[in-house]
């Protein structure tokens, strides 16, 4: 324990887990976007073949699944466990999804934050020696968020200029004890900040500073500095937020520099009216599970922070006019195991 735990918040993994494979499907809208390249799947049906949003979103992302473990060249039966979640009222888009998949599972809900949670917990499940192989997955749909979280799409409600897209997205990654890489190498995990925004339209400025204390954290634990990492990308914290998590960290003299993005920036373009950018599940998922992996793969980035946020509210809580906890995890990524 004491050789793997740095600081309050974050563990050094003594045998990083590789990454076997990733794999990403999005919608149409997001196939249009500027990361259109790095989907494996792009879907031009929302209904993705199915009667209902619900299972539209279930579907995505068993094929997603299904992709990477092709990808890997693993069989599901050979995993030792599933780590998932999603946005909907008890994960059933994730549950639905695995529901006949031979994999012991977890299910878990970190909001928009929880590809980095499953990703943390499988990676830990395999350093730890509990597991030889983990997938870690999650998606969401822009029209089940639509129908759970706001209004019904045929009730064609204006947006505010902060308000984000719900990303029809999923991503799967299959981490294995041994393999080539990438690798994850350290893992941050957040605690509840509550900045005491209520606006269910302005999740970039609700989620901001959980994402400044868990980065901060992650550098006073590691030692590390933001220009360690060829690249910081947080998601889902929109335009809005990534300039408030800049100006916190400016506040203390630090400047993220030109490293630093956002998930839910880069996945639209901003001819696509999406007012603050990407959210959802599946935002920080299909980037990270495309474009991010492909880009260290391919050398541009040989280490990365991968920092995801989340809301920690529902439609009940926001009706009650309760202010809107947040979270960020974050995943330090190397091409290289040292």
């Amino acid at each position: 324990m004491a050789n793997k735990r740095l600081g309050r918040q974050t563990v050094r993994l003594e045998t990083p887990p590789s990454v076997a494979a990733a794999a990403c499907v999005v919608g149409k809208k997001e196939g249009d976007g500027p990361l259109r390249k790095w989907f494996d799947h792009i879907c031009d049906d929302s209904y993705f073949g199915q009667k209902s949003w619900e299972r539209a979103e279930s579907a995505m992302l068993f094929h997603c699944f299904s992709l990477c473990c092709d990808k890997a060249g693993i069989v599901p039966s050979e995993l030792d466990y599933l780590f998932a979640g999603d946005l909907l009222n008890q994960c059933v888009g994730s549950t639905f999804a695995a529901r006949d998949l031979p994999v012991p599972y977890w299910g878990i809900y970190g909001a928009c934050s929880t590809m980095a949670e499953c990703l943390s917990l499988a990676a830990m499940a395999v350093d730890g020696g509990f597991a030889d192989s983990a997938c870690a997955m999650t998606s969401s749909h822009f029209c089940s968020a639509e129908r759970q979280f706001r209004l019904p799409l045929e009730y064609g409600g204006q947006r505010t200029p902060t308000a984000q897209w719900t990303v029809t997205g999923a991503g799967a990654m299959i981490l294995t004890a041994e393999g080539p890489g990438p690798y994850v190498t350290h893992v941050t995990t957040g605690e509840i900040r509550d900045a005491g925004i209520s606006d269910a339209n302005n999740m970039g400025a609700a989620m901001a500073p959980a994402a400044y204390a868990t980065l901060k954290s992650h550098f006073a634990d590691t030692g590390r500095r933001p220009e360690d990492y060829a690249a910081i990308v947080t998601g889902d914290l929109g335009k809005v937020g990534h300039e408030i998590l800049t100006d916190l960290f400016l506040r203390d003299g630090v400047d993220l520099g030109p490293c630093s993005t956002d998930c839910g920036m880069l996945i639209y373009d901003a001819a696509q009216d999406v007012h603050a950018g990407g959210s959802g599940c599946g935002c920080s998922a299909s980037v990270l599970c495309g474009h991010i992996l492909q880009r260290m793969t391919g050398g541009d980035w040989p280490r990365v922070l991968f920092a995801a946020t989340g809301a920690l509210m529902s439609p009940t809580s926001s009706q009650q006019g309760e202010s809107i906890p947040a979270i960020c995890h974050a995943v330090a990524l190397d091409v290289k195991r040292g």
